[in-house]
């Protein structure tokens, strides 16, 4: 690598170290919160979202690694990498639906589970937007700016119906592999008769447009914060 190549890689080096450590950090105050709850109620009602945080990680671990290695990753390894961070991707945003959950409880206040929820939803939202940042940066350079963005709204609209598929239909990212056909023939009658399954569309389009403005904000917003003062 040339000492200029090396000057521009360094700084993104310590942005994604900087990221790592952020995003560690909010996990960390999830899993302390839903730890202190387990301790205080004896009750393992929220334990469930730590899972839900661990398959939201998967994503972001495989674009993270996608990222770091698009420059050395064979072409033939992307494609298969690439399917299975689209099969996984949408457990990140999966757990804005966890909202559902809250209710109030005796024993703990209210605002204690909202706020772990929220801590929840929110780790989720950003590990969905760092993750897609990744990916899109890596379609972008291979096919171009629009072919990125092309990409992004399309992975944020399939997140979306993968989002009513887990949520409503009780469906996991394995039951590609373990329970395919049941898989296959929910979706494709929504796609034959979307008139007679209005939910799974009214979920799929406002989840994907409620999304993908909260990503084109926080893409903007990075912009803003690198543009030199004036």
């Amino acid at each position: 690598m040339s000492e200029s190549a090396l000057a521009l890689s360094m700084p993104r080096m310590r942005q994604r170290l900087q990221l790592l450590l952020l995003l560690g950090a909010s996990l960390t105050l999830s899993a302390v919160l839903i730890t202190l709850r387990v301790f205080w109620t004896h009750e393992l009602v929220f334990v469930f979202l730590l899972w839900n945080l661990f398959l939201a990680l998967i994503p972001f671990g495989l674009s993270t690694m996608l990222g770091v290695a698009a420059g050395r990753l064979k072409a033939r390894l992307l494609v298969p990498v690439g399917l299975a961070w689209l099969l996984f991707f949408p457990n990140a945003p999966y757990i804005l639906t966890d909202l559902f959950h809250l209710e109030r409880r005796a024993g703990v206040p209210y605002w204690y589970d909202l706020a772990l929820i929220l801590s929840c939803a929110w780790n989720g939202l950003m590990l969905t937007y760092a993750s897609l940042l990744d990916m899109q940066a890596l379609v972008a350079r291979r096919l171009g700016w629009a072919a990125g963005w092309i990409f992004a709204t399309v992975a944020l609209l399939l997140s979306s119906f993968g989002i009513y598929l887990g949520r409503f239909l009780r469906f996991n990212s394995w039951d590609v592999i373990t329970n395919p056909l049941s898989l296959f023939y929910d979706i494709l009658s929504r796609l034959l008769h979307p008139l007679e399954h209005p939910r799974a569309w009214g979920v799929t389009l406002l989840y994907g447009v409620f999304l993908l403005l909260g990503y084109a904000t926080v893409r903007l917003l990075g912009r803003l914060e690198q543009r030199p003062s004036s």
